[in-house]
């Protein structure tokens, strides 16, 4: 995988923060003004990705690096299994706020040698700058919807209700449920067993292959699922084992 890193490693003050800026470059265009490519790249059928800065100020959402450990510490992975079940603003300010923590690991990784005066004035340097996620705020980024209408969306509901009913992630965010739930929840067919859904079980749907399963099949009860930000059924957990 190309990553765009840097071939030698910078050792000064000067050179890190050089780097650091540089990264948070690309991915303020990332996440402000190619944030239509962005968005569109970060497909959620697609395996764990990461979004990259690179030191020639230049952006990519890739696969994580192969090398273990990596050269350098890792962006936050799998940004984009969350981007249909949340709305867009509070996706990218997460995706903002990952993406700020990375740079900083990135800075102190590359100046663990550097001396305590050093680390001080390289922390310094850095916090003069606006974060990535109040660069963003201030563009209002975050209250537009830059030609997309989120409300048209489909929202994938990662949680679900402690009566034990599936809520539909066919369902628009601004759309309701109405009398017609009971008639679609009656074809649900659980991934695992094949039985029918029933109103008086828990079931539990997997944000990547979007089938439901009983949660009895899978071993998920309700109170494990209300912690449960994305679930992949044990099909598509095996499935990346194997890859």
């Amino acid at each position: 995988m190309e990553v765009g890193w840097i071939s030698s490693t910078p050792r000064t003050v000067e050179e890190i923060f050089r780097d650091y800026s540089c990264r948070r470059t690309a991915i303020v265009r990332a996440l402000t003004e190619d944030v239509n490519a962005f968005y569109a790249q970060c497909r959620p059928e697609r395996e764990n990705l990461c979004l990259y800065g690179h030191p020639n100020e230049t952006w990519e959402v890739n696969l994580p690096a192969e090398e273990v450990p990596p050269e350098l510490p890792e962006p936050l992975l799998g940004i984009n299994f969350a981007r249909d079940g949340m709305d867009r603003k509070d996706w990218l300010s997460l995706v903002a706020v990952h993406s700020d923590s990375w740079l900083l690991s990135v800075a102190f990784y590359l100046g663990v040698r550097l001396n305590r005066n050093e680390r001080k004035l390289l922390f310094s340097m850095i916090n003069d700058l606006p974060t990535i996620f109040e660069v963003i705020m201030d563009s209002g980024q975050l209250n537009e919807r830059s030609g997309m209408d989120n409300g048209s969306k489909s929202k994938l509901s990662t949680k679900r209700s402690s009566d034990g009913q599936p809520k539909s992630n066919s369902k628009t965010v601004d759309e309701g449920y109405g009398e017609d739930d009971d008639d679609e929840h009656s074809e649900t067919l659980c991934g695992a067993c094949g039985g029918s859904y029933a109103a008086d079980e828990f079931w539990i749907g997997c944000d990547i292959c979007e089938r439901w399963f009983h949660g009895k099949c899978v071993k998920i009860t309700p109170a494990k699922a209300q912690n449960i930000k994305q679930y992949k059924c044990p099909n598509c957990n095996s499935k990346k084992g194997r890859q």
